[in-house]
């Protein structure tokens, strides 16, 4: 008896220590909306969706003090979707990563963003969400996120310096996460109200892909499919100044693929007042291609009210304009819109943080 209470005490012991140097974290994202969605040429359609301000998702974060100023931790995130209670088809698949801090920075191994998304994200008012989301009218994206990746990132205290690169192997993957070998990097500076992002990539393609998929058959003169050994070139650059009374934010993107290229350029803003924001802003892609030239825009505005630091009201509105006989719809559409047409939604929605 008394060596089984020696016992638990040892254990107790130790599981006190490893407790002191290590932790765990559950958080998270709920985002609902309800969407109604008009293009021309077909029928409206209301339905209920999600992310309309922010991704829904579940994630794990963990630290380790592995002392002499290192750490190890790691990050799973998985996309949700709360309208309907299901997960998405790949589940951890926002981000799963490893990593190994110290004062050198960190090294990160796993799935994860692609350093040129972040120009595309961070420096738009919108997030890459919902009706806003500047990805919309994308005619040859570079896509999110990369499979089977090794990262690095500067460390934190270089004067306001900061950047990454990653390369990530392609495995011979046909998903739009793994059809190609990555290899990109972002550097940037941030000071007080200011902040500016250079990024860009090439993806070394290992099995055919129709990289523009996102247009589906909305991209006139048919889609681009990368052959084995093609390579897609990305540069992206990005700012932001906030005024206080008004935040500026744009970027810059270019795409390369065999002889098409897309030339993308976004700008937003945040206007806050008391617990209420609104956003506004307007996207543009130029697409070319042998004997097509294409256009779309894309007006914006969310009026944001936060009821707390975690919890949101919001309402987006948005428009999408075809050019040159595109089709393209905002998400929730019932079908493509009439070649040349517009595309009109609007959403409400509750977003809450966990």
């Amino acid at each position: 008896m008394k060596k089984s209470l020696l016992a638990l005490a040892v254990l107790g012991a130790y599981a006190g220590v490893a407790s002191a140097q290590s932790s765990v974290t559950l958080y998270g994202t709920l985002d609902v909306n309800g969407r109604y969605v008009k293009a021309d040429g077909q029928k409206k359609r209301l339905s209920e969706a999600t992310d309309g301000i922010n991704s829904s998702q579940l994630g794990f974060r963990g630290v380790e003090d592995l002392g002499g100023g290192l750490r190890a931790g790691f990050t799973l995130l998985a996309g949700t979707n709360p309208d309907s209670g299901t997960s998405n088809a790949k589940f951890w698949n926002r981000r799963s990563t490893v990593s190994l801090f110290g004062g050198f920075g960190e090294i990160r191994l796993g799935r994860d963003y692609t350093p040129t998304f972040w120009n595309l994200t961070i420096f738009d008012a919108f997030g890459t969400n919902g009706l806003g989301a500047s990805t919309i009218p994308r005619q040859l994206y570079g896509g999110t996120r990369q499979d089977n990746t090794i990262g690095y990132f500067l460390p934190a205290n270089l004067g306001g310096f900061y950047g990454q690169a990653m390369v990530g192997a392609s495995e011979g993957g046909a998903s739009g996460d793994a059809p190609a070998r990555y290899v990109g990097a972002r550097f940037g500076f941030a000071a007080g109200p200011f902040d500016i992002a250079v990024a860009g990539a090439s993806q070394k393609y290992a099995t055919a892909f129709a990289r523009n998929t996102v247009a589906g058959g909305g991209l006139a003169g048919g889609i681009v499919t990368a052959l084995p050994g093609d390579s897609q070139k990305t540069f992206n650059i990005g700012g932001a100044w906030d005024f206080g009374f008004f935040k500026l934010l744009g970027y810059y993107d270019q795409e390369k693929l065999r002889g098409a290229k897309e030339k993308m350029g976004s700008i937003s803003g945040v206007i806050p007042f008391g617990q209420s924001e609104v956003h506004v802003g307007y996207d543009r892609s130029k697409y070319t291609n042998t004997g097509v030239n294409t256009t779309l825009d894309m007006i914006k505005a969310t009026y944001q009210y936060n009821l707390s630091k975690r919890t949101a009201m919001y309402t987006t509105v948005s428009r999408l304009d075809n050019k040159d006989g595109t089709r393209y719809t905002l998400p929730g559409a019932a079908g493509l819109t009439a070649a040349s047409g517009d595309s009109l939604g609007a959403e409400f929605g509750i977003r809450h943080f966990f």
